[in-house]
């Protein structure tokens, strides 16, 4: 089973082929080009390295959410687009467990930590189980307190990796009161080549949808519709 993933959920914008447990290309890029610019020549320079038949993929995994508004809109139209023409199911992974998956071989509590502004992070709790990774606490969006608290409250060490490490980096040195350590560069960020893991165990379980039917999982309002629901209450007492 061959599948293509993508990642666009944060700074780094990246695309994999995996053919079961055979990564056959990875393609990652973290600078200040936008998602439009990079995703569809970042799949097309693997297509052609690959001499592959777009064809003979099975399905699209896509990071579906959080992250970033644009990159999460960028990253599933691409894969729906690619879904529509070319008759193929969509692998929706989350995007918190597919950056967990990246350092699942450790034994510690595994905390992703993306940056969602305003003191907030996304997050959520993960832990090695045989060859698969334990949901502990689902990916959610919390005050970089509240991870810290339950973390502490565990009791267990910990790894942390994600781009929220470089925001929170001071805070978790002075209030996480267990052992931890930081992803090494290499696997701190978003990597396609684990959204696809993940969403190879997703189909395994029968976990797609269509095309048609994918959207991306932005797990909080944007800061429009935040204002504009804001509006609406403040008319409302008028």
């Amino acid at each position: 089973m061959k599948l293509l993933a993508i990642d666009s959920s944060g700074v780094v914008a990246s695309v994999a082929v995996v053919d079961e447990d055979k990564v056959l290309a990875e393609y990652t890029i973290n600078n200040k080009k936008t998602h439009s610019q990079t995703l569809l020549p970042m799949i097309d320079e693997i297509v052609k390295m690959l001499e592959l038949d777009l064809e003979e993929i099975d399905a699209i995994a896509i990071s579906e959410g959080p992250g970033s508004f644009t990159g999460l809109r960028i990253g599933s139209a691409t894969a729906k687009g690619m879904g529509l023409a070319l008759g193929k199911r969509i692998v929706e992974v989350p995007t918190v467990d597919a950056l967990a998956w990246n350092v699942w071989p450790t034994s510690s509590l595994i905390c992703p930590l993306m940056d969602a502004r305003r003191q907030q992070t996304y997050t959520g709790l993960y832990k090695r189980k045989d060859n698969d990774i334990e949901v502990v606490k689902a990916q959610c969006v919390v005050k970089i307190e509240e991870i810290v608290e339950q973390i502490n409250e565990l009791g267990q060490e910990v790894i942390f990796l994600g781009d929220g490490v470089k925001v929170f980096k001071e805070y978790i040195k002075e209030n996480v009161k267990v052992p931890f350590m930081f992803a090494p560069v290499s696997i701190n960020e978003q990597r396609a080549s684990s959204v696809a893991c993940l969403g190879m165990k997703l189909i395994k379980e029968g976990k797609t949808c269509s095309a048609s039917e994918h959207k991306p999982n932005y797990l909080r309002l944007s800061q429009a519709e935040r204002e504009r629901q804001q509006k609406v209450r403040d008319f409302k007492i008028c």
